[in-house]
């Protein structure tokens, strides 16, 4: 086998690099994963994802995981409904929606960030996660890497594969290749158990996913394990808008004067979320990578997930590449194809950019759809099968 007597270091573990570290384990390879949180009940930021049949799940099955995450995935939680700035509903799937559909390719269990990371971990042997691991830089010696770190002392490996997100520190080592700016920017809030502190968005979503829609601007939300919610506030704007704006993303009033301003056409039911916020709120200008990239394969370095890739969220792509990712590389890793690690790197990438490409196109073209003067009508023609 390739990875024989060899010590492989991931850095980063999210849902890609935790998922690459069980596969591997599952076919005896030493593994380290190194990340930088500071122990296993880190608050895991971020929406619910939704897994696919050809990605996500895929790799779930291929980790014998299938069961612990059938145990954990959010119920309903992919209900949908299609709004306008009023809220008034123009699509609905709660009455069709059904609990549980795993034999229907399209069906999208969804499932939330902690919980997902915390099944991947009960998963993994004991102290395969280093924590408190804060990557700075790497040299390569004698066939490998020696790996330095912010607070933690230096450590060899004979292969090192980036699952560190969209900021990778271990990207620039493969190639210089920067993503480009999409011109969508998201701001993100969170609310803490919705049924108590925001009723009435609370009953509207009904524990799913609601999608608004109105004058070029969004408004996405999700519901969350632990009756939590999650919602994005969505629109075009310059790359540094973040920064070049006066608001305290701190001061609830503020940003509530800042949505009347920016989303004036709203109904006032959306207020409920900016009044009841658990602030700060968090910007994320939204990036992609370009669609055609690519370098020389590495005989001993890696990227996958967001690392590799990254792209917006329009298409719910995401972590379903970066766990795809991490199921095709183990299977070129530990296939009796390839004559070298390189070789096998090589052939992972090249797949990797294909489809990586295409499900970022999909994510770009979704994200403009989503934010132009017909959004409303588009989703409704997307969702209604047309």
């Amino acid at each position: 086998m390739l990875l024989e007597n060899k010590q492989v270091a991931i850095i980063g573990g999210g849902p890609g690099g935790l998922t690459l570290a069980r596969l591997l384990q599952l076919q005896n390879v030493n593994i380290k994963v190194y990340e930088r949180d500071l122990n296993k009940n880190a608050r895991v930021q971020g929406s619910p994802l939704d897994l696919h049949d050809g990605s996500g799940l895929a790799a779930i099955h291929k980790a014998e995981l299938f069961n612990e995450f059938r145990n954990n995935f959010l119920r309903a939680a992919d209900k949908m409904l299609i709004v306008n700035e009023l809220a008034e509903i123009f699509y609905s799937d709660h009455e069709t929606n059904r609990d549980e559909d795993f034999d229907n390719e399209y069906f999208r269990p969804e499932i939330d960030r902690g919980s997902l990371r915390q099944l991947l971990l009960e998963s993994l042997h004991p102290e395969t996660v280093v924590w408190d691991s804060h990557f700075i830089s790497m040299e390569e010696k004698n066939e490998g890497w020696l790996l330095h770190f912010k607070n933690s002392p230096s450590v060899y490996a004979d292969i090192v594969i980036g699952s560190d997100g969209a900021n990778s520190k271990i990207r620039p080592y493969i190639t210089d290749i920067k993503p480009f700016y999409s011109g969508i920017m998201m701001l993100e809030g969170n609310i803490y158990q919705s049924k108590k502190a925001t009723p009435h968005i609370d009953s509207l979503i009904d524990g799913g996913k609601i999608m608004a829609f109105g004058n070029t601007k969004n408004l996405l939300l999700g519901q969350k394990g632990g009756g939590d919610l999650g919602f994005y506030a969505s629109f075009k704007a310059d790359e540094n808008w973040a920064t070049n704006n006066d608001l305290d993303y701190s001061d609830k009033t503020q940003m509530l004067e800042w949505f009347k301003k920016e989303y004036p056409e709203w109904n006032s039911i959306w207020h409920e979320l900016f009044e009841n916020v658990t602030v700060p709120f968090i910007p994320r200008p939204i990036y992609c990578m370009p669609l055609k990239q690519n370098w020389k394969a590495s005989p001993n370095l890696t990227i996958i997930g967001d690392a590799a890739h990254v792209m917006p969220p329009f298409a719910g792509e995401g972590a379903n590449m970066a766990m795809l990712d991490a199921l095709e590389l183990s299977e070129f890793l530990t296939s009796d194809k390839h004559n070298t690690v390189q070789e096998a790197i090589s052939f992972y990438e090249f797949n990797m950019r294909e489809r990586a490409a295409i499900a970022a196109k999909e994510s770009l073209e979704n994200g403009e759809k989503m934010h132009s003067k017909d959004a409303l009508k588009a989703m409704l023609a997307f969702f209604n099968g047309h």
